[in-house]
């Protein structure tokens, strides 16, 4: 029983030493480019499998918790992550070995990829304030090479720049919250600060230390106002937008859910999370459906993903953000790898006429899923979210409830479509969430309302745009600029901090090295 533990750990640990090692894989310099991406891929695999041992460990072996070694412990949550994480990491370096066919350069995109995703399972597994702070620096200064690929393209060198100071200022307020903690707890560990609150309750040091937590994940979660470098990214290559954007964005959704025990007793850091959260979702949200590309819409898309996964959190809806986050990944993973068939699908789309819906379906579509969600709920005998959250999916589901206006052959299918859909959907939360990912709900009734009243007015935002779209044409322009909250955001940053380099030296073809 006792060497339990010490497996599980064991197997927990080896997906970051592998991968660990496949950074080291460029030092082998004699061996092709080709040959260095076969090994990659076979360490990528191997840690595939490890990952998935240890989470069918957890339980096929009795008495395997605690599992905690000097610094790192192994947890549920963090179990289902480092499989998530190795997938999306196996599959996008798959496709990134076919899409950097010919290019310059491999050998260090090899090297920074490998060691992102070691960074992230060292993440995953951190169990003292250094080891997660130094775990996320080293995200951040392996993702900024990625991101920095094409050195002469200067939107991916602002975009970057931005992002450095977003993270120097996190690791800054990540160091005060540790400081903070530390102090009050005696010790830098972060089960020690989890017994201490559930024993004592956060104290006013706790608090604060929560509340600078909360500040350091939406900079790093690049929530409004500090989101541009995230839309900007699309500079880089599109493997490494969909390494961002389906797992390394994700990450401040699993600290906070990592920190359950703290934020549940620091009101103030719920508060500031739901504020933060519930503008970026409904804001974003807005600016998605005014853009065209398809690369940047699936980043704004991933700005309000991210609005509404940390919304999530500061209601205490642990196991939603933790099922949310899976499922972004893996849908975001899928847009940005296959991308590349926008123009089919536009095509395709264009020899259909997009029908108006019907102004009668705006109004009762809300009402018509909300009783599919409630109906579902009372015929399972399960209700794992509060009443008002069952009103935010009804919101966020209601759309799939549109119908086409006047008679037609399409009014039928289209309504039997839609309601299979919700209701799927609503049997899917209801089955998904019975899973055993090692969280615990905390539902904050005060918060939750005030999302709810925010959803509503985002949800009568959409109706509008389909009922009567002239009456909000100046809020569509504004919308399609981004608010310009960006635009505000980077000249005060590069009046402060100017970018390290000149647009007439980045015009400059940079030039390719031998050894690549």
């Amino acid at each position: 029983m006792d060497a339990h533990p010490t497996l599980w750990m064991a197997a927990a640990a080896s997906p970051a030493l592998l991968m660990a090692a496949a950074a080291a894989l460029p030092l082998w310099r004699g061996a092709p480019v080709a040959r260095l991406w076969q090994t990659f891929q076979w360490l990528s695999g191997l840690a595939l499998a490890t990952a998935a041992a240890a989470l069918l460990a957890r339980w096929a072996l009795p008495g395997i918790e605690p599992a905690v070694w000097p610094g790192l412990a192994a947890s549920a949550t963090a179990a289902w992550m480092a499989v998530l994480v190795q997938l999306l990491g196996t599959v996008i370096g798959a496709f990134s070995s076919r899409y950097l066919q010919g290019e310059p350069g491999q050998r260090r995109y090899l090297a920074a990829y490998a060691a992102v995703l070691a960074a992230v399972h060292l993440l995953l597994l951190a169990d003292h304030w250094l080891v997660l702070i130094a775990a996320w620096a080293m995200v951040g200064s392996a993702l900024q090479r990625l991101l920095c690929f094409y050195a002469d393209r200067p939107f991916a060198l602002l975009a970057a720049h931005k992002k450095r100071l977003a993270d120097r200022l996190a690791d800054g307020l990540l160091l005060a919250a540790a400081g903070l903690a530390w102090a009050e707890v005696g010790s830098g560990s972060l089960s020690a600060l989890w017994a201490h609150v559930a024993q004592q309750g956060a104290t006013p040091l706790l608090q604060a230390s929560a509340l600078l937590l909360a500040l350091a994940v939406i900079l790093r979660t690049a929530l409004l106002p500090v989101h541009g470098w995230l839309i900007q990214v699309m500079e880089a290559p599109t493997p490494v937008s969909a390494l961002l954007h389906a797992g390394v964005v994700n990450l401040g959704g699993f600290l906070l859910i990592r920190f359950a025990p703290l934020l549940d007793a620091a009101p103030a850091a719920r508060w500031l999370l739901i504020a933060f959260g519930l503008g970026t979702a409904v804001l974003a949200g807005l600016v998605m459906l005014t853009r065209v590309s398809i690369k940047l819409r699936l980043a704004w898309s991933t700005v309000a993903q991210m609005g509404f996964m940390v919304l999530e959190c500061g209601l205490g809806l642990y196991t939603l953000a933790a099922l949310h986050l899976i499922g972004h990944s893996l849908y975001k993973a899928h847009a940005f790898l296959s991308s590349g068939s926008a123009v089919q699908q536009a095509r395709r789309q264009a020899l259909h006429d997009a029908a108006p819906v019907a102004a009668a379906s705006l109004w009762t579509a809300p009402l018509l899923a909300l009783a599919l969600v409630l109906g579902l709920q009372a015929a399972v005998g399960s209700t794992p979210w509060p009443w008002w959250w069952s009103g935010a999916l009804a919101l966020a589901w209601a759309p799939l409830l549109w119908l086409p206006a006047g008679p037609g052959s399409a009014f039928w299918p289209r309504a039997g479509v839609g309601l299979a859909l919700v209701a799927g959907l609503s049997s899917a939360a209801l089955l998904v969430h019975a899973l055993p990912l090692g969280t615990a709900d905390a539902p904050f009734a005060a918060g939750g309302l005030l999302a709810l009243a925010g959803l509503a007015a985002l949800y009568l935002a959409l109706a509008l745009l389909q009922w009567q779209p002239q009456r909000l044409a100046s809020a569509r322009r504004w919308a399609y600029a981004g608010f310009y909250i960006d635009e505000f955001v980077t000249r005060l940053t590069l009046r402060l901090w100017p970018a390290p380099w000149a647009p007439a030296q980045s015009a400059r073809p940079r030039p390719a090295l031998a050894t690549d």
